[in-house]
C-alpha cells in the first residue's frame, strides 16, 4: 500500500479524528428529523435526478438518513459501532480509517449515478414521453442507498481483524465476531439476490473498500508460481543434511555406514525385521533378521 503511505504523508493532517462519532451524530440528527417530520426524509435521499437538477445537498444529506427508527435499537447500534469504529481508528490510524469510510461513501455515490444512467438509457423513451417519470424513478431508487451498508463494511473489517473476539449481542448473547460475520455474509447474499437494484448497487459499492482492505492485509505474493516453487525448493533443502554437519539421514544397522561415507550407497528398510532397521545395499539381503520376541 505504498500509494496510501504517500497519500497519508501529503493529506494526513486533514484527516478527521473520531470520524465514527460524526457518523453516529449524523444518524442521530436524521432520527430526530424523522421523528419531527417524516416527510422531510424525501429531501435528504441520494437521488441522482434531483442532484443533477440543482439539489446538490443530497450528496451529503443521504448520510443523515436514520439507520433505525426505534430509539432503543438506535442507541444499541450507536454504542456498538462506536466501539468498532474507535477500535479500527486506533489500529489503522485516523487517516486510514477516514479513507476506508469515505471511499465507501464515494463508491456508493458513484454507483447511484451509474445505476440511474443505466435506467435512463433503457427507459429513455418513457422518461421523454412522461414528464416527471425520471424524477419519480430516481426518488424511489434513492431509498435503497443507505449508510447501513457502510456500517456493515465497518463490522466486516473489525471481524477480519478480531475474528475470535467475543461480544455480547444485545448485551445478552455471547458470540464471537467470526460467527456474526458469517451471519452478515448470508444476509448480504440474500439482500443482493432479493433486494432492489439500488440495494444491490449500494451493497456492492459500499463493500469495495472492504475488499481493498481485505486484499491489502493478505500477502498475495505467496501465491505466485515462482514463490511457491521457491518455498518447495527451500523445504527440500532443509530436509537435506548440511555438508560437514555430521548429520545423516541413513545408517546401515550392520556396518554403520552412512550416505556421507559413500554417496553411491542405497539404503532400504527391511520389512521382515521387527522395528525400524535400515540397511545398505551390501547388507539388505545378507543380514540376520531381528526378532524382538
Amino acid at each position: 500500500m505504498n500509494w496510501l503511505n504517500k497519500l497519508e504523508r501529503k493529506l494526513g493532517k486533514y484527516a478527521i479524528p473520531n470520524l465514527i462519532v460524526w457518523l453516529i451524530g449524523a444518524y442521530t440528527i436524521g432520527f430526530m428529523l424523522y421523528a419531527v417530520n417524516p416527510g422531510i426524509m424525501g429531501m435528504l435521499t441520494l437521488s441522482p435526478y434531483h442532484i443533477l437538477h440543482g439539489q446538490v445537498w443530497r450528496l451529503v444529506t443521504w448520510i443523515f438518513m436514520p439507520t433505525e427508527t426505534n430509539l432503543i435499537f438506535l442507541l444499541i447500534m450507536a454504542l456498538f459501532y462506536y466501539q468498532l469504529g474507535m477500535a479500527l481508528e486506533r489500529n489503522w490510524g485516523t487517516f486510514r480509517f477516514n479513507v476506508y469510510i469515505f471511499s465507501g461513501i464515494i463508491f456508493t455515490i458513484i454507483g447511484a449515478f451509474a445505476l440511474y444512467g443505466v435506467y435512463y438509457v433503457l427507459n429513455y423513451s418513457v422518461y421523454a414521453a412522461v414528464p416527471g417519470a425520471a424524477a419519480a424513478v430516481s426518488s424511489t431508487m434513492s431509498y435503497g442507498f443507505s449508510v447501513n451498508y457502510i456500517n456493515m463494511s465497518i463490522f466486516l473489517a473489525f471481524a477480519v481483524m478480531y475474528p475470535d473476539m467475543q461480544v455480547m449481542l444485545y448485551f445478552i448473547i455471547p458470540i464471537k465476531m467470526k460467527w456474526m460475520a458469517i451471519v452478515y455474509g448470508v444476509l448480504i447474499v440474500y439482500n443482493i439476490i432479493m433486494g432492489s437494484g439500488s440495494q444491490r448497487v449500494s451493497i456492492i459499492m459500499s463493500l469495495v473498500s472492504f475488499v481493498v482492505f481485505f486484499l491489502s492485509t493478505r500477502n498475495l505474493k505467496r501465491y505466485a508460481p515462482h514463490e511457491i516453487h521457491r518455498r518447495q525448493k527451500f523445504k527440500a533443502q532443509m530436509r537435506e543434511p548440511r555438508p560437514g554437519s555430521g548429520i545423516t539421514k541413513h545408517k546401515c544397522a550392520v556396518c554403520g555406514r552412512t550416505e556421507l561415507d559413500d554417496p553411491s550407497l542405497e539404503f532400504r528398510f527391511c520389512s521382515k525385521c521387527e522395528g525400524n532397521y535400515e540397511y545398505c545395499s551390501d547388507h539388505l539381503f545378507t543380514h540376520q533378521h531381528i526378532r524382538r520376541s
